[in-house]
């Protein structure tokens, strides 16, 4: 007779297996979680070399029990997603560059960008991918965490909200003002696409 699991389940129970030394549950979880963790650090740091390394600390410092993972506090990969966050971050502090983005206008232009906004998936997927990953470079990095999260990987308000450590409003506000932002920088990289929309 054969059992179904869910996801959660199957990675717990790899987890387990990879804690009591089978180097294929670990082998396993990673097929399983590094191509996502992959592409999330790489969009959010903009190097592959950095992105890899981030990967590799966040499977390691699971593997070690560095970063303790509680099955009964969300999924594996939204915890791996916030450990890559994390560990983001902590890179980032000693530069601090965080552009200010102006407030949107009182008549609602923010919301006008963010509802003709295309899905970021895919413009990732045409020839505009490098101008459009060089524009999400640019972003802060409180803006470009929700954007990644919600157009790149799927995750809803409530799962951004739990990896950035924010609250739901926060992480609406936050991907209405990042989508904007993206917005006009690409329209300022094609001047002529927005003269024949």
């Amino acid at each position: 007779m054969t059992i179904m699991s869910t996801p959660d389940h199957f990675d717990t129970e790899l987890l387990r297996q990879m804690h009591a030394g089978t180097a294929a549950a670990f082998a396993a979880l990673y097929r399983r979680h590094q191509g996502p963790l992959y592409r999330f650090a790489l969009l959010r740091c903009g190097s592959g070399d950095t992105a890899a390394d981030i990967v590799q600390e966040a499977f390691m410092g699971l593997m070690t029990g560095r970063f303790r993972y509680d099955p009964l506090r969300g999924q594996l990969q939204h915890f791996l997603f916030g450990v890559a966050r994390n560990l983001v971050l902590k890179l980032e502090e000693p530069r601090q560059r965080q552009v200010a983005l102006p407030e949107p206008d009182e008549d609602g232009e923010l919301e006008l960008a963010c509802e003709a906004q295309e899905p970021l998936g895919r413009l990732l997927g045409n020839e505009a991918a490098e101008q459009v990953r060089r524009a999400l470079a640019l972003l802060p990095p409180h803006y470009r965490d929700p954007v990644i999260l919600y157009e790149l990987h799927d995750l809803s308000y409530q799962e951004i909200a739990e990896i950035c450590q924010v609250d739901i409003g926060t992480v609406r506000s936050r991907l209405a003002r990042g989508r904007a932002a993206l917005a006009k920088r690409l329209q300022a990289q094609h001047p002529a696409a927005r003269a024949t929309a």
